[in-house]
């Protein structure tokens, strides 16, 4: 979900707790005049970081903690470190990475999420487990008053990235927002943790948005033992995940949520337009760096050699970003998902189709991939394919769509979304 397809290397982070407080701290460092923020997770066993700024999160942090309140943070991944002093309500401290050297001061937070859900609920949960191949998936089952084989049933599939079965982003917690709303409305929901998270097991490091899709088949088929009729909603990568299903002939009905409906390397290009005007280039500087990017995708999909950062007109500091980009398109998932094209399976989708997309997702462009499923799916009065106005890409009420907001906004998910979702799948069982 919640990744970019392409993340811009920036300079960031470290990590910081207390020998006495746990819970979450935060604060920003000062970056040339750009401040991140970067929150540290205390409770568990396994400390992370997240650069909310970065739509990062679980950075595994090293802690060691020594008596009156020192502890030196490592940060074996990015090659950083910080220092600090617990002093009560604060841990002041700084931050060291590549020679800088910067101030970091860190105060205690709790996050406001009022959608998130609290008992007692009016529906029964199950958990559940199932299996794709070596991989084993752990998941919940909302089970509605007066469940049986009629009851309508979903797969919930999350977006890019380990996720655990909420989708869990900055303490937000969509699929559990969504799964309840639907358990109230008398439609049963299977949501799961994503290969390698929390209850599930299976390899990761080669795994593609294609195995993705065969760990929520492994969940339809479950469902299919206890249920009629099974749909598919997915978020983002998920949503994308949801329309091969359907092109499959696997779902009985499938919601998209910011799915991509273009090619992975569309997106890549457009999500590297946006973030390089939104960084202050100029239009000609952002030409030139989209279009060493795009050969460079074209090159790992059809062969052939990628522009070197050295032969690119461009400012020092988006070559560096560039070579960044050349590493990512390495990874198996990236290398996959720059060849996935949804489009020419579009026309063989027979199950009705939800489409929504914020109308300021910064992400996964609605305009675009709204009017690839416009033009592609066959003509069907079940189809609804809508941009919702104002909205990011975790269909949040937002002001600029940007990634940093995501943290800030107390809202989970727009209740019209949940609305729309209710009332159509509720209209075409």
């Amino acid at each position: 979900m919640k990744r970019f397809l392409i993340l811009l290397a920036m300079l960031l982070s470290a990590a910081g707790v207390s020998p006495a407080q746990t819970g979450t701290w935060s604060g920003k460092i000062d970056v040339q005049g750009a401040k991140l923020t970067i929150v540290f997770h205390l409770d568990e066993d396994k400390p992370t970081m997240d650069v909310p700024d970065q739509a990062a999160q679980g950075i595994p942090v090293q802690v060691e903690r020594t008596a009156f309140g020192k502890l030196t943070i490592q940060v074996p991944m990015i090659g950083a470190s910080y220092d600090g002093m617990w002093l009560g309500k604060q841990i002041v401290g700084t931050f060291r990475q590549s020679g800088l050297e910067l101030a970091l001061t860190l105060a205690p937070e709790a996050l406001n999420r009022p959608q998130t859900p609290r008992g007692p609920f009016p529906y029964a949960t199950e958990e559940v487990t199932f299996s794709n191949g070596e991989a084993t998936l752990a998941g919940t089952l909302v089970l509605p008053e007066g469940c049986s084989r009629t009851t309508p049933v979903l797969v919930l599939v999350t977006g890019s990235g380990q996720e655990d079965r909420d989708e869990t982003l900055f303490e937000h917690k969509p699929f559990a927002v969504i799964a309840d709303a639907l358990g109230r409305a008398g439609i049963a929901t299977l949501r799961y943790d994503d290969r390698g998270v929390g209850g599930s097991t299976g390899e990761v490091a080669r795994a593609t948005t294609m195995d993705f899709k065969e760990d929520a088949l492994a969940g339809i088929r479950l469902l299919r033992e206890r249920f009629d009729r099974v749909g598919v909603i997915g978020h983002s990568e998920g949503g994308t995940i949801a329309l091969l299903l359907a092109a499959e002939g696997q779902a009985d009905w499938v919601v998209s949520l910011a799915g991509m409906a273009v090619s992975g390397l569309e997106t890549v290009v457009a999500q590297s337009r946006t973030a390089i005007l939104a960084a202050g280039f100029s239009g000609e500087v952002v030409d030139a760096y989209c279009s060493a990017v795009e050969k460079a995708g074209d090159a790992c999909i059809h062969g052939g050699r990628a522009p070197l950062p050295e032969e690119l007109d461009l400012p020092d500091a988006l070559k560096q970003n560039y070579q960044a980009v050349l590493v990512q398109f390495q990874s198996p998932w990236m290398n996959r998902s720059l060849s996935l094209d949804p489009r020419p399976l579009l026309g063989g989708i027979r199950c009705p189709v939800l489409a929504l997309n914020g109308t300021r997702d910064i992400q996964v462009d609605a305009e675009r991939n709204l009017e690839a499923l416009r033009s592609g799916l066959p003509a069907s009065a079940a189809n609804r394919i809508e941009a919702l106005e104002g909205l990011n890409h975790l269909f949040q009420h937002c002001t600029t769509g940007a990634v940093t907001e995501y943290r800030e906004i107390e809202e989970t998910f727009a209740p019209e979304a949940l609305e729309i979702i209710i009332h159509w799948i509720k209209r075409n069982i």
